[in-house]
């Protein structure tokens, strides 16, 4: 199936739920998906498609570098690194809902990947008062944590070198278990867009990476080589492959990939 039968399938599973949807509030569909797989693309395709539709990526969350830098300090040296839970405000986030379900005209935040840093807020979106539908979309959107067991075992040579105690992947389980869980608490259906496993990660991820480099300034800080992207996702690993393992049996929506993301099936409730 073509990439467009995901965008298909999903506009029509989607449709009769926010026509039953009361109103008041943004319906916010959580939208999950490994890095590379297709979320943004979907979520704009879905936004054409419906009016009074605003995204949020929980990319857009992250923690200033500054803000970083300093629980690598207080933490651990990892959580300098964006990606994981416990690198976003999270408050920021809740604010932004909290604004939308009052009705009322919001700021979206939005990360500058290639500064690795919060852009001003000059350069933020906004969703309109009254939005219809919010799409909500990241990595680990609407993950669980593990159990403390499964956090003992270092997944990949990031974690056995640079965590061998365990520290930061039991810092990161934490937050998951924590405050995100109130975040993903808004979401009113989740959908997985499902990797056929965390194998092909790497290649979408370093393909994201060339079109941003392609797109950015030559001298634009931030920016990652095919050799750096390749440690980089090691920071996703162990939550990526967590996800594909328990989200499907759980998801209102599964949409499962192949190796070039085309669609396979879709099963939603």
């Amino acid at each position: 199936m073509s990439r467009d039968a995901l965008l298909d399938a999903t506009a029509a599973w989607l449709a009769p739920l926010l026509r039953e949807a009361p109103a008041g509030r943004p319906f916010v569909l959580g939208l999950c998906g490994a890095q590379g797989s297709g979320k943004s693309t979907l979520a704009a395709g879905l936004a054409e498609r419906f009016e009074r539709t605003a995204i949020l990526s929980l990319d857009d969350l992250y923690r200033t570098k500054a803000e970083r830098v300093a629980l690598a300090r207080t933490t651990h040296p990892l959580l300098a690194t964006r990606g994981v839970p416990g690198t976003h405000d999270v408050a920021l986030g809740l604010a932004t809902f909290d604004a939308l379900g009052r009705g009322e005209a919001a700021a979206l935040p939005r990360f500058d990947k290639a500064c690795d840093d919060r852009a001003p807020a000059g350069r933020w979106g906004h969703a309109p008062a009254g939005t219809r539908l919010l799409i909500f979309e990241g990595w680990c959107i609407g993950a669980r944590p593990q159990p403390e067991v499964a956090l003992i075992e270092p997944i990949n040579a990031l974690e056995r070198e640079e965590d061998a105690g365990g520290l930061w992947r039991r810092a990161v389980n934490a937050a998951l278990a924590g405050e995100y869980q109130r975040l993903f608490a808004r979401i009113d259906r989740l959908m997985l867009l499902a990797a056929p496993g965390f194998e092909v990660v790497r290649g979408w991820r370093i393909e994201q990476e060339r079109e941003l480099r392609a797109r950015a300034a030559p001298d634009a800080p931030g920016l990652m080589g095919d050799a750096e992207v390749a440690r980089f996702i090691q920071h996703y690993e162990r939550l990526t492959r967590h996800i594909l393992a328990e989200m499907p049996a759980r998801a209102d929506c599964v949409a499962r990939l192949a190796a070039d993301r085309s669609l396979l099936s879709v099963h939603g409730s």
